[in-house]
């Protein structure tokens, strides 16, 4: 994930931002304040494990000689890690983090038994005040032409928008991708692996009633994710070829928006869309058809696990900017995202999609990575109801 930005609520200049971002997480001190065994919460020892460095003096802080160290730099990660990534909240778009901290503030969180001593411990060691965050709003959903697509009488325009400023794309001839299925009636059979029959039909991201469509990726592993499949299922996996050049409107791509912020951000508006659940499939619907009816034969979309994939994290920023905004960051966002293929219609039945092979999947292990957050950190309106009845 890299180095982390912590949020800097001050008036100073910017090269004194700079600076103290340098300072917290890079860290200015190479001796070792902390260490794992420093921590009573079980979630920090762990983080702070894969954090630290293995060596065996002893803590300047417990003692121990087997704990993984932590210098100041080492520190500063294991808090963001914890308490800022550790409470991102999921809007219906967007997200942002509920804690943050920084040299500048004093601590004025609620605290719960599960963590105290330990947030306490990390302040005395860098010198750092935990608060709650304000958040950009656009970080939360509030931009126009995302606004704007909920918004059916307005929905319209920005569909054209859409339209003209993503990129079409095509893909060749002879490509191969994947479309995996779970426990089909007839596994060998040909047409198992086309679009959803009509029964089915408006279930999907993209698909409708008037418009089937075949979901597939050239990544497996995704296949597997969207799939959402569980241990006992039969699974079967269909290897598919591009029988001639499929025109498609690529969605993944980064739009250049140099007089747009992100408050007016289409590029940021359509992402936010393709990461959001289940609320959101009425206005991808309304994108696949207006691209089927420009003529496209499908979409290029990024996945709803894309981030599980990648171990991307959504809507970084660098002093609040977006960096989806800032050019040299948008390689390494680009990568954060897997595109799937939307191919509209029956490409099977419609002699567009050939198959090559049918192939069942076996699964034989599955690992997760993850990391803690603390629990008990909300903020609490004390003007609300007063259940002991004292004025």
């Amino acid at each position: 994930m890299g180095n982390y930005i912590p949020h800097i609520k001050s008036d100073q200049k910017p090269p004194t931002l700079r600076e103290a971002v340098r300072k917290l997480f890079h860290g200015s001190k190479q001796e070792y304040l902390l260490c794992s065994n420093c921590f009573q919460n079980q979630g920090l020892r762990l983080d702070a494990q894969k954090i630290g460095t293995d060596d065996h003096s002893a803590c300047t802080n417990c003692g121990s000689q087997t704990g993984r160290k932590l210098n100041d730099g080492s520190i500063a990660t294991l808090a963001h890690r914890f308490f800022v990534l550790g409470t991102f909240h999921r809007c219906d778009y967007g997200a942002a983090p509920i804690v943050q901290f920084n040299e500048q503030q004093t601590t004025d969180i609620n605290m719960s038994p599960w963590f105290e001593a330990d947030l306490h411990l990390i302040e005395r060691a860098i010198g750092v005040g935990f608060f709650y965050y304000g958040p950009r709003l656009w970080m939360v959903g509030e931009i126009e032409p995302l606004k704007a697509l909920e918004n059916p009488e307005t929905r319209k325009e920005i569909l054209s928008r859409i339209l003209r400023e993503y990129p079409e794309t095509t893909f060749n001839t002879g490509n191969v991708f994947y479309r995996l299925r779970i426990a089909p009636t007839k596994p060998e059979e040909t047409t198992e692996y086309d679009s959803a029959p009509a029964a089915l039909a408006g279930t999907g991201r993209l698909d409708s009633t008037k418009l089937p469509v075949m979901y597939a990726s050239q990544d497996l592993q995704v296949c597997i994710h969207e799939c959402r499949v569980a241990a006992e299922d039969e699974l079967f996996v269909a290897t598919l070829a591009a029988k001639r050049d499929l025109r498609l409107l690529d969605l993944t791509e980064l739009l250049p928006e140099e007089q747009a912020t992100e408050f007016e951000s289409l590029d940021m508006a359509v992402h936010m869309l393709f990461l959001a659940g289940k609320h959101s499939y009425d206005i991808a619907r309304e994108i696949a058809a207006a691209a089927r009816d420009a003529g496209f034969d499908g979409l290029i979309y990024p996945s709803y696990f894309s981030l599980l994939r990648t171990g991307g994290m959504p809507f970084e920023t660098v002093f609040g900017i977006s960096h989806r905004r800032i050019p040299r960051f948008a390689e390494y966002e680009k990568s954060k995202i897997v595109p799937n293929l939307a191919i509209f219609g029956r490409p099977l039945r419609d002699g567009i999609v050939e198959l090559k092979c049918i192939n069942r999947i076996v699964l034989t292990r599955v690992e997760y990575e993850f990391h803690f957050g603390p629990v008990g950190y909300k903020w609490i309106d004390t003007l609300d109801d007063n259940p002991e009845g004292v004025s």
